[in-house]
């Protein structure tokens, strides 16, 4: 058997689907279904059962899965250590991004660089080190730091989100590393003639700069504080399903005893904002700064927020050029000085001490922009 035979096997068991392996394995689905059938027949055993709509392991496949996993682990195990005979002379780090990544701190915390300016420096200093950048939702990149097709990620979580069991559900995080580097709340903003526009004074997105003290402490949002609750029965514009931003969003309808009904979906909030503005909906979004024709409002009872962390799997030392980037991160960027740690963090070995803050591509910015996916 060959090792992408068991990479096939192992993302077709997690995602229960051959046509979503292929889809994150960038390979077509009949190669995937051959190369898996090739390995039933040394097996001597069918892995998986294909009666229903959706592929279920056998019980030769579940009991076959563990193995699958170690092996592949042992592997990944082996090419880190040849790796470090090199040191940090040469290496690759896959590092995924929330998609549509914007993440420039509220204005109280300062300027920092974006990711692209943060990334040359480290080239300068590691001109050996390569990097791959993807972009995904957030619960598809801790697929992929589970899978071992990711070394680090920079994603978007619910505020509560810390991995221990009852937290929001974000359970997947237990075995992550999770080093909170912003934390925004959400607001609510929609068109001017929106119905929920009525409670916005001077202090809206159309009126930069006028200030208001009814902003519940949202830096930014202007107008009198709009309760979750009202948002029932209004049509809503979020990101899709598997990014922080939609899940904080969901927790606190939930918490209000309210049920979502989003209407549209888009990529990042800048979108979400444009949308919003034209009337398709109400955005729920970090503070999109100004827009022509947009309101906004803070939330309250409850107030979303949503976390912006770093992330990389504890199970295994991680290799050195991912121990250095995490490090440089690290100093690079002066996290939220009062922010709560989630959970112990487990640094790789060679890292540095804690600082924190991870920034996207996004030219730096005096306002809150944070993508929350």
């Amino acid at each position: 058997m060959e090792l992408r035979q068991l990479q096939y096997f192992v993302t077709v068991a997690q995602h229960g689907s051959f046509t979503r392996a292929a889809q994150l394995l960038h390979l077509s689905q009949p190669g995937v279904s051959s190369q898996i059938r090739q390995l039933e027949r040394e097996l001597g055993h069918p892995l998986f059962d294909r009666s229903g709509r959706t592929v279920r392991l056998t019980p030769v496949g579940e009991a076959v899965l563990p193995h699958a996993r170690a092996a592949l682990a042992a592997a990944a195990a082996a090419r880190r250590t040849a790796q470090e005979f090199g040191g940090l002379r040469r290496g690759h780090v896959r590092l995924g991004m929330v998609a549509g990544a914007a993440l420039t701190p509220p204005a109280e915390l300062g300027t920092f660089p974006g990711l692209a300016t943060t990334l040359a420096a480290f080239r300068q200093e590691h001109p050996g080190i390569d990097f791959s950048l993807t972009e995904d939702t957030t619960a598809r990149m801790l697929d992929a730091l589970r899978d071992g097709r990711l070394d680090l990620a920079v994603v978007g979580l619910p505020a509560p989100a810390s991995g221990r069991e009852g937290d929001d559900g974000w359970s997947a995080l237990t075995g992550l590393a999770l080093h909170t580097v912003l934390e925004v709340p959400l607001v609510a903003a929609c068109a001017s003639e929106h119905p929920l526009a009525a409670g916005t004074g001077p202090g809206s997105a159309d009126s930069p700069g006028s200030g208001s003290d009814s902003g519940a402490g949202v830096p930014g949002a202007g107008g009198s504080a709009l309760p979750v609750a009202e948002l029932a029965g209004h049509a809503l514009v979020s990101t899709p399903r598997g990014t922080g931003l939609r899940t904080a969003l969901e927790c606190a309808l939930a918490e209000a005893g309210v049920d979502p009904a989003v209407g549209v979906e888009a990529a990042a909030p800048p979108q979400l904002a444009e949308l919003a503005a034209h009337g398709l909906g109400v955005a729920v979004l970090p503070d999109p700064g100004p827009l022509p024709g947009l309101r906004v409002r803070p939330l309250t009872g409850p107030v979303p927020r949503v976390r912006i962390a770093l992330t990389w799997p504890t199970g295994q030392p991680a290799s050195p050029p991912t121990a250095a980037l995490v490090a440089h991160l690290r100093r690079a960027y002066p996290g939220p000085a009062a922010a709560p740690a989630p959970a112990p963090v487990q640094a790789p070995a060679g890292t540095a001490a804690p600082s924190a803050m991870c920034s996207s591509a996004a030219a730096p910015s005096s306002t809150s922009r944070s993508s929350g996916k």
